[in-house]
């Protein structure tokens, strides 16, 4: 019987064994390691989308699956729009589009060809502010200021729905005719996430323009 010591193999001899092994793997043409291999990565893909943003025509080709915000903040730089939760749950990235208000990271660059969009750049200047804009100064409707874009172009927008007759869950409820009231402004609204918590200012600020004192 053959002696069972000469089938045996110590841990350094293994080791020096193995290493070999891998180096000698490493330098075939091409090699990759199993972290570096990508994995269902496809290869890009770009489009171009033509649009108007805040009243300037502009064209881009941009990779299908760029959302609105990152071409708006990454190449318009229009970084006013910001990217919160990047989830569609805070409302910071809303802008106008053909007069709507959306959440521009739930939505790709793409999708808006021939569309008008809005952001708070285009709402308003330092010279020359929106009400809505003048109105948020006035009550101190913001404290940090990110959230605040967002709360702007929303409020905007949720005044044209109730001009517009656009029932929302409490003037379904309450009122045959939505109107700009509180409870109504807060519903609407809600989309839309302070976490400074200036909530009743940002109301107060609404209120105002509704009523046409700014």
């Amino acid at each position: 019987m053959e002696d069972s010591n000469a089938f045996k193999i110590n841990r350094r001899q293994f080791l020096v064994t193995t290493a070999g092994s891998v180096s000698a793997a490493a330098m075939l043409p091409g090699a990759l390691s199993a972290a570096q291999q990508p994995i269902g990565v496809r290869p890009t893909v770009t489009s171009k989308v033509s649009f108007v943003v805040n009243g300037t025509q502009r064209e881009l080709e941009v990779d299908t699956r760029m959302t609105l915000l990152d071409a708006l903040r990454e190449r318009l730089q229009l970084t006013g729009s910001k990217k919160g939760c990047d989830q569609g749950q805070c409302g910071a990235c809303t802008v106008l589009v053909n007069g709507r208000r959306i959440n521009s990271c739930l939505t790709l660059a793409i999708m808006h060809q021939g569309h008008t969009v809005t952001t708070i750049e285009g709402l308003g200047t330092p010279e020359k502010l929106h009400p809505m804009q003048a109105a948020f100064i006035k009550h101190d409707g913001y404290q940090c200021g990110y959230c605040t874009p967002g709360q702007i172009c929303s409020s905007v927008a949720v005044l044209e729905e109730i001009k517009a007759g656009v029932p929302s869950h409490v003037s379904e409820n309450l009122t045959a005719t939505p109107r700009a009231t509180p409870s109504e402004l807060r519903e609407r609204m809600s989309g839309n996430i302070c976490r400074c918590g200036a909530y009743s200012n940002i109301v107060d600020a609404i209120t105002e323009v509704s009523k046409g004192r700014v």
